[in-house]
Parts: structure tokens; sequence; C-alpha cells
């Protein structure tokens, strides 16, 4: 059984919903991102996603771009990153990590070489954000030979034709935007996510966590009331990497809080 199905089923027992913390590995060095990582855990994140910093992230907001630059000037390369989550794996055997990352850092290493490395490392699942389902076929493939999950995007107006192909290729989890446009901070959510989210169940999609934008324990609390399993936070967390492990830790504290669903308040008699 996977790590992200054990996470599912656990988390579902307890009537809770999946946190997924987001950090760019080496931002602003890799050994901050260390105890960056720590410190996802020790607030409560369920699942982790990291980003392998890339010159031209183009799912990304300008948080998320920034991160990224910073972590090539402090010379941080893929296999640093590997050597990163394998010390990580070490440490936590059962918190699911996916890499998110984008097709050129597949391609230029060989696809096949590239998610040997991740599992190696001790990843469970990448998603390649540049890499539409029409295409996804040759990277499904090699993910599946490594023994990773492939995450694909799915989103409100995506077409049904489309839907069918991402459940299919898809597992451990299906990534839907919660909104237009890149990653970034925003004030409130406009979910519209009922058809999305009825298509995929129909179509045995894996369980749907809604990212891009996800900054508050009351974005959260939408996202599961939309029927979301879970959520990942991403630019809120990498914007309070400059304030050190503590920070991040009280925010995923406050963010995982809001992911345990409450039980209706019985009438006094």
């Amino acid at each position: 059984m996977s790590r992200y199905k054990t996470m599912f089923e656990r988390l579902a027992a307890r009537g809770e919903g999946a946190f997924g913390a987001f950090l760019m590995l080496g931002d602003p060095d890799l050994e901050t991102s260390a105890r960056l990582l720590d410190a996802l855990v020790e607030g409560g994140a369920d699942m982790i996603e990291v980003g392998i910093p890339f010159s031209d992230p183009v799912a990304d907001g300008p948080v998320i771009q920034e991160a990224a630059v910073r972590a090539l000037k402090a010379g941080t390369r893929v296999d640093d990153c590997f050597r990163l989550l394998r010390e990580f794996r070490q440490r936590y055997s059962d918190v699911p990590v996916g890499i998110l990352t984008y097709a050129n850092l597949l391609t230029a290493r060989g696809r096949d070489r590239f998610c040997a490395g991740a599992a190696e490392a001790g990843v469970d699942s990448i998603l390649v954000a540049d890499v539409p389902s029409l295409e996804a076929e040759p990277f499904a493939q090699s993910a599946q030979e490594a023994g990773l999950d492939l995450i694909l995007i799915a989103a409100p107006n995506t077409p049904g034709q489309t839907l069918t192909k991402i459940a299919r290729l898809c597992s451990g989890y299906t990534y839907c935007v919660a909104r237009a446009g890149v990653t970034g901070v925003r004030d409130d959510l406009a979910l519209e996510h009922d058809i999305l989210l009825s298509q995929l169940k129909a179509l045995k999609a894996p369980p749907v966590v809604l990212g891009f934008g996800i900054s508050t324990p009351e974005h959260v609390r939408q996202a599961l009331q939309s029927g979301a399993a879970g959520v990942i936070s991403g630019s809120a967390i990498v914007k309070l990497v400059r304030q050190g492990p503590d920070a991040v830790r009280t925010f995923v504290a406050e963010m995982k809080a809001a992911t345990i669903r409450q039980e209706p308040t019985r009438a006094s008699a």
C-alpha cells in the first residue's frame, strides 16, 4: 500500500483532511532546508511537496519563482535535492513526499534516470507542472517503472475527455487548482468544483487535493467543505522561510488544525 493511500485512509478514519506543505529545496540553503522539512512534520503536515529549483517555473507565482532563484544562486542542484530527501526519508519513514518540477530537468537527466533517482531517495510522487495530459504518457511510464505515483493537474474548466485521461494516468492523488492562474497567496478562494469533483469521483480518480492560493485556515476549511480530501499550501509557507523554522512550524500547525472536521453541535434540550 502506498504512503498516500495509507495517509488518506488514516485521516478519513479520524475525520480529518490532509494538509500538504510545500518548500523549495535549497532556499536559502540546503542546511536550512533540512531544518525546514523537519519543521513541516513537527507542525503536523500530513504530506510534503518539494520544488527542485528551475530557472523558468512557469506554473509558479513570484514568491516561489524568487525562492527558486535564491536556491539556484546558492548552487542547489538535482543531486543535492535527492540527497536532502534521502536524509529526510531516513528520519521520517511514513510521510508521503512528492516532487513538483518541470520537464526540462527530467529531459536533461533522462526521464528514467531522474525518476529512478527520486525513488531511490524515498520520494513517492512526481508532478511535472508544464507537461499536459496530452504529453504525459511517457512521463507516466517512467514514473511507474520507478515505482513513483505521477500526479496530474485538473481544473474546473478541464474538458471531460481530458479528465478521463488524467484519471487513468495519475495515482497517489489528483492535484486540482483552487483558482485560475499561477501559485500565490490569495485573500479569498472562488471554489466552483462541485462538477469537477463529481466527475473525478465517477472516473475513480485518486483523491482530490486542492492547491494554488491556499494560505489561511479558512481556505483549508472551504476546500474540505467543497469535497476535497486535502489541500497543499506553498507560497504562504515559502514567504515564512526567512523567519525560520519556528515561524513555519507555527503556521503549519494552524493550517493543520483547520483540517479537523467539526461535528455539528447538538442543540440542548
